[in-house]
């Protein structure tokens, strides 16, 4: 018995340690990849990976670097698909399947032309995402949440208000980046500085959005 509880013990003090390794990873990728350095950023996410749930959002990460930084879309593909089958029902699991239909555009257009993909490669995307689509589809007739359903009002709500203004306001959800906000807002990652520079009284940590903040979106120029 002594000897099971130590395994216990020892066990839990292991994940204590990759729990905490993993984060340490997260935090230096999300800096190098503010500063810039998105290779090395995106080595630090993919060492920050182990398969669990809780690493779905590290595969979202990955996604947008590939999507936004690196004009990958077939890297980015895979990793929108990951974080779909860890967390199919994650804070952006909608805005992940938009940016997946977008890049299969993409990845199409570029099969057709010159293209450095392989048919056996491109033939086992196709399968991957048709598989994955089915388990989306599979997994769509669940009833949404009723406090998703109120979100999703007040989101419509927000969008009509800010056509009326010019300028918009947006309540920071829990995952959520000034890149991700741009990307929501701009469909580019580009304006984030935009956004900082519009609330920077309200944002004490650009790399850490707190849940609830209400932020101003600069108008769409």
């Amino acid at each position: 018995m002594v000897a099971s509880f130590s395994i216990l013990v020892l066990l839990s003090a292991c994940d204590r340690m990759v729990t905490s390794r993993n984060t340490r990873l997260v935090k230096e990728a999300d800096w190098k990849a503010a500063q810039g350095d998105y290779l090395w950023a995106i080595n630090l996410y993919e060492a920050a990976l182990d398969g669990t749930p809780q690493s779905a959002e590290v595969h979202f990460k990955l996604a947008l670097l590939y999507d936004d930084k690196m004009n990958d879309p077939l890297h980015a593909l895979h990793h929108f698909k990951r974080y779909l089958v860890l967390n199919p029902e994650g804070s952006h699991a909608a805005e992940v399947k938009d940016f997946m239909k977008r890049d299969e555009v993409a990845l199409g257009t570029s099969l057709s032309g010159d293209s450095v993909v392989t048919r056996a490669e491109a033939a086992r995307l196709r399968n991957e995402n048709l598989s994955l689509h089915r388990e989306i589809d599979a997994g769509s007739t669940k009833p949404r949440p009723a406090a998703d359903k109120s979100a999703s009002r007040r989101g419509d709500k927000e969008k009509t208000e800010s056509k009326k203004a010019g300028s918009h306001t947006y309540t920071v959800k829990e995952g959520d980046t000034l890149a991700s906000i741009s990307r929501k807002f701009y469909k580019t990652s580009k304006r984030w500085r935009d956004i900082r520079e519009a609330n920077e009284k309200k944002i004490d940590d650009p790399d850490n959005l707190k849940a609830g903040l209400t932020l101003t979106i600069p108008p769409n120029d």
